[in-house]
């Protein structure tokens, strides 16, 4: 899965924001998403600032990736300076990856304005540049958060179910859903598959947002009925019913519960799928698609199927942890009494 931030090309070109837009990127290509030198000094009006800027941009303009002019905004106290240069590529694109590395890989900025005397810094920022480094910030945090959900899950069911294998099976579950979203969140918008029923152009990424977003809010839904199963099961083991009876009165007890549950949930994010922008096409089918995936096989199929062959190992809980809390489940109603 390869992961971008949409771009001013990911809008449908029929609104008319995007009709004037586009004019105004043919006569004056890249003006609109500049790569930005933000330059800091005591004085960045000095010869010397001046000098190092000009050299900026006969370099710049000297690699082909970036056109041309610079456009200097001083701060009125004289401390700041922005410096616009006009790149190829939409923001997000290659040619503006390949535009950025220059400027920030290639020593062009630092060469420069950032070695300039009297500058205290010098950076890089625009639409590429975000994109690159919010792209960067996704992948280094992301293990932190799988980290984070998965041991809370852990634990909380290991708790609640005084079970480790129970905790084991339900992550590895849950985590094939997830799996199977972002199988399809590629195939379908990195891939360009289905471009015409869905009416969207691939971009040749997934927003880069989504992936953490949808693992969040697809391991929270997943987890809420699959608990709800799982307590109908125990209960149904607590009293008396072998773990085989237990599973197959957990299913069917919950089955109308979690199937109308999972019929709205689709419907309402199919309906994400039919919105004109990229990101919530892409936010709708991987919901969509996970829920659908997760209600008929994984807790249809995958689970009963995986709690009968575990048998009585379900609820193996070693000796070290029989200091844990006893959680008891809520006992059977009682008829009423005449």
């Amino acid at each position: 899965m390869h992961t971008v931030l949409t771009g001013t090309d990911d809008l449908p070109r029929k609104l008319e924001v995007m009709k004037v837009y586009d004019r105004m990127q043919a006569a004056f290509p890249g003006g609109q998403i500049p790569a930005v030198v933000v330059v800091q000094a005591d004085d960045v009006t000095t010869p010397q600032i001046a000098a190092a800027t000009k050299q900026l941009g006969e370099r710049a303009f000297a690699t082909g990736k970036m056109n041309g002019p610079l456009d200097v905004t001083v701060s009125p106290d004289k401390r700041v300076a922005t410096i616009d240069i006009p790149m190829k590529g939409d923001g997000t694109d290659k040619a503006s990856e390949d535009a950025l590395a220059a400027l920030r890989g290639g020593g062009i900025v630092d060469a420069t304005v950032g070695s300039a005397s009297g500058v205290q810094h010098a950076y890089v920022t625009g639409m590429a540049a975000g994109t690159h480094d919010f792209n960067d910030l996704m992948k280094s945090n992301a293990p932190i958060v799988f980290a984070f959900v998965l041991s809370l899950a852990f634990l909380l069911l290991l708790v609640t179910f005084r079970s480790i294998v129970i905790p084991i099976t339900a992550i590895a579950l849950n985590l094939l859903s997830v799996g199977a979203a972002y199988g399809v969140l590629t195939w379908v918008f990195q891939d360009g598959h289905l471009e015409g029923l869905l009416d969207f152009q691939s971009n040749g990424g997934i927003v880069s947002w989504l992936p953490l977003f949808l693992f969040v809010v697809l391991f929270g839904l997943s987890m809420d009925y699959h608990v709800f199963i799982l307590s109908r099961i125990r209960e149904a083991f607590d009293r008396g019913m072998k773990t085989e009876d237990a599973v197959a009165h957990g299913i069917r007890a919950t089955a109308g519960t979690v199937t109308s549950a999972a019929i709205v949930m689709v419907a309402v994010f199919a309906i994400f799928a039919t919105l004109s922008t990229l990101d919530m096409k892409q936010l709708g089918v991987g919901l969509a698609v996970a829920i659908f995936l997760d209600a008929t096989i994984v807790r249809g199929v995958l689970l009963p199927a995986t709690m009968k062959l575990l048998g009585k190992w379900n609820w193996y809980l070693p000796k070290g942890l029989h200091w844990l809390p006893k959680v008891s489940h809520e006992p059977s109603a009682e008829p009423a009494k005449a």
